[in-house]
């Protein structure tokens, strides 16, 4: 076992064939993860001391942080002591982890390359889900694709996705060509920290981009729940397509809310926002100091959008993220 201590004084142990991540996270050391495949950049963390080596490609580092010392836990195991800068989430206790069977309820098409599925759980069975955390769904044979889960936690414990086609994607020629009322499946989850936290009196921005919108919509609905000491001071949405079809969803009547459509190829009749969402952001000059984003969809919007705003004099802290990565085998 190798001892991992961490800047803000945690310490914990991890075996030689585990992630860095997956020690903290057995020991209840909770770092910001997503992907767990090196590709989203969100566990990144600075070796201060020690040696770590790395089992995949962390492709979600820039070579700049690289030279810094950066890396992505999810993909790194110690190779003897190590001391690690990073960020944990303090006393946050996450859902359990469950594997369980489920099976579609309804599939319905929300655009031409959306569909909506929901899932439902055995009535003995239920998953207890911070909005904004996904899943992974099992499929035959043992594929597994992982999705957000679009709603908040609701009584008949049934669960919500968000599913865009992916051309000459396996999973996709499931959802799109062969899947059917009643077929049988498992998933595994919840996971991820794309979760709310300190969100009280700020003013809340979550930007989204494509199915980026599922787990924005399961946020708000948690939001309805809180109590209004809790509350931020205002929300904004800036969601974005390509074309009008792509905007399939429409913000409820929230209090405090704004909702920002934009599109990047609009045509002469769409009379909204046009652009990418975080520039469109920037352009409304947000005070900065006091804005707490969330943002969710392609991995370009997420580095453009984290590396503007800091730019721009985004506290660090207040940026969180989900990016949407392909499967390495489709």
């Amino acid at each position: 076992m190798h001892p991992i201590s961490t800047s803000n004084g945690r310490r914990y142990e991890a075996r030689p064939d585990e992630s860095l991540l997956d020690a903290a996270m057995r020991h209840g050391v909770i770092l910001d993860y997503s992907c767990r495949t090196g590709r989203c950049g969100t566990c990144k963390g600075r070796v201060i001391a020690g040696d770590t080596i790395s089992t995949h490609d962390e492709l979600g580092l820039s070579a700049a942080e690289r030279r810094q010392g950066y890396i992505l836990t999810c993909v790194r195991q110690a190779c003897g002591p190590v001391e690690l800068e990073v960020d944990d989430l303090g006393d946050i206790v996450l859902p359990e982890v469950k594997t369980l069977p489920c099976r579609i309820q309804t599939l319905e098409r929300l655009s031409q390359d959306v569909v909506r599925v929901v899932l439902r759980l055995p009535p003995t069975s239920g998953l207890d889900a911070l909005p904004g955390q996904y899943i992974d769904v099992i499929g035959a044979e043992g594929l597994r694709r992982s999705y957000s889960i679009a709603n908040a936690p609701r009584a008949d414990k049934q669960i919500e996705l968000h599913i865009r086609e992916v051309p000459d994607g396996v999973m996709s020629h499931y959802w799109f060509q062969r899947a059917k009322v009643n077929d049988l499946l498992r998933l595994h989850g919840p996971l991820g920290t794309f979760f709310l936290r300190d969100q009280a009196g700020k003013d809340l921005v979550l930007l989204a981009t494509g199915t980026g919108i599922a787990p924005v919509k399961a946020i708000l609905e948690g939001l309805v729940r809180l109590a209004d000491e809790v509350q931020p001071r205002s929300i904004t949405i800036y969601w974005g397509g390509r074309h009008r079809d792509d905007l399939y969803w429409q913000a409820p009547d929230f209090p405090r809310l704004r909702f920002v459509p934009v599109l990047s190829r609009a045509d002469d009749a769409w009379h909204g926002a046009r652009g990418h969402v975080q520039n469109v952001l920037l352009g409304d000059k947000p005070d900065l100091p006091s804005t707490l984003v969330y943002a969710c969809g392609s991995d370009a919007m997420i580095h453009s959008a984290q590396s503007q705003l800091r730019a721009a004099g985004l506290p660090e802290r207040q940026f969180h993220s989900d990016a949407f990565v392909c499967s390495a085998a489709t």
